[in-house]
């Protein structure tokens, strides 16, 4: 499924856990919508379950990711870029495209290696170009079955149940 991503700044008043002080932050969120406006819808529906008291979307931009590889037991989200030859028939040479991809892991080489899992059925040779931390808070697909929640909800109650 073709997927069209979008980069959303909320803005909130959130409380420091080891402090208990309130301050002002804003943090990116990913949404898979249509358009601008389906984004904004989303993001909105997305932050009253998560945000107790007001918040503003402060930006809303194209997000240029190609894939994504979410795996529940990490906990941040890794930008990757990856590059492949493709070849230009018109032109008939050999051209680099360069793709980014959001990895979830734990740190770099955990994305590293789940980044190499996800591609690992790809045909063409290609190269880890580099492979970033993400300020990513969380990622918003489009779920006509709810298969990433669902799947995102299991994995977070199985580590529950492991650390109690």
């Amino acid at each position: 499924m073709l997927h069209t991503w979008f980069e959303c700044k909320v803005k909130y008043i959130k409380t420091d856990e080891n402090t208990g002080k309130e301050k002002k932050v804003t943090e990116p969120y990913l949404v898979d919508a249509v358009s601008f406006t389906e984004a904004e819808s989303r993001i909105h529906e997305e932050m009253q379950a998560m945000i107790r008291g007001e918040f503003q979307v402060t930006n809303i931009r194209k997000a240029d990711y190609s894939d994504l590889f979410p795996n529940f037991a990490g906990d941040r989200w890794y930008k990757c870029k990856v590059s492949h030859l493709s070849i230009d028939e018109n032109a008939g040479k050999e051209k680099k495209v360069n793709s980014q991809m959001l990895v979830m892991a734990d740190n770099v080489k955990d994305a590293y290696d789940n980044l190499m899992q996800g591609l690992s059925d790809m045909v063409v040779d290609f190269e880890v170009i580099s492979i970033t931390e993400s300020p990513l808070m969380d990622v918003f697909p489009y779920e006509a079955d709810g298969a990433f929640s669902q799947q995102k909800e299991e994995t977070e109650n199985t580590e529950v149940e492991e650390t109690e």
